[in-house]
């Protein structure tokens, strides 16, 4: 398993896809200030800095994981950390102005009742933000010949209890929960050659972890020069659709 600096890393170089993102979605709502926000399935704490600078009022971060939450209190004491579990929310109804979570749904057991949750703890006219659902069923790998990366990332995300799916299933699961979607989406896939060059080695890193035991060890060093050849060869695209929504909790 990753150690929480490294998860912290992984996690960081996520935060950095879906910044553009946020940015957008941030200046579109319409809270009070200062507002209460819950950050579920905080983890390490990669969206802390940003989001202590959003409101100056009650910040809360739930994990189930409690070396994650030890890391992030490292980080800032700007957020009150719980280890508790999304699908049962230890807090009264109609808490927070805002709730979000990032790369979330596709973990648990239950997602419509994770966000049939979030509803609830939701005040009303309050919303919620679902940043960051991936939809590997979409994946892209190019050249060919690297399709057996996306099947094997698959395999090892499912072995691991991961809704590999999760992305399209998101717009539908939050009206189940009684939501209103303000705007859904897929993020879209910018490269440049910095960030290909810093995200490569890291990408491969988190692909190796996931993807012990599913394929032999020369194998893997095989597909490790095909992607290195394509990398080299300006050839290389891996594009991972990501759904995200923004949501309300309407008051009629």
């Amino acid at each position: 398993m990753l150690s929480p600096e490294q998860q912290h890393q992984r996690y960081t170089q996520q935060a950095g896809w879906t910044k553009p993102l946020r940015d957008h979605l941030f200046s579109q709502l319409k809270l009070p200030k200062p507002y209460c926000m819950l950050d579920v399935g905080c983890g390490t704490g990669a969206l802390a800095a940003e989001l202590q600078r959003y409101s100056s009022a009650l910040k809360v971060g739930i994990d189930i994981h409690f070396p994650s939450l030890r890391f992030f209190q490292s980080l800032t004491n700007a957020f009150f950390l719980m280890q508790a579990d999304g699908l049962q929310l230890p807090f009264s109804s109609n808490s927070f102005h805002l709730c979000l979570c990032h790369f979330l749904l596709l973990w648990v057991s239950d997602p419509l009742q994770v966000l049939r949750e979030m509803h609830r703890v939701t005040c009303m006219g309050g919303y919620v933000l679902i940043l960051a659902e991936p939809d590997y069923g979409g994946r892209i790998d190019y050249p060919p010949k690297l399709a057996v990366a996306g099947k094997l990332q698959c395999q090892a995300l499912q072995r691991r209890g991961a809704d590999v799916m999760i992305g399209r299933k998101l717009k539908s699961l939050l009206y189940q929960a009684g939501f209103e979607v303000l705007e859904s989406g897929v993020l879209g896939g910018q490269w440049s050659s910095q960030t290909e060059a810093e995200g490569s080695k890291l990408e491969w890193e988190t692909f190796q972890h996931d993807v012990q035991g599913l394929i032999a060890p020369h194998e893997l060093l095989h597909l490790k020069e095909a992607v290195r050849q394509a990398e080299k060869d300006h050839a290389r695209v891996l594009f991972i659709p990501t759904f995200y929504a923004v949501a309300q909790k309407s008051s009629h």
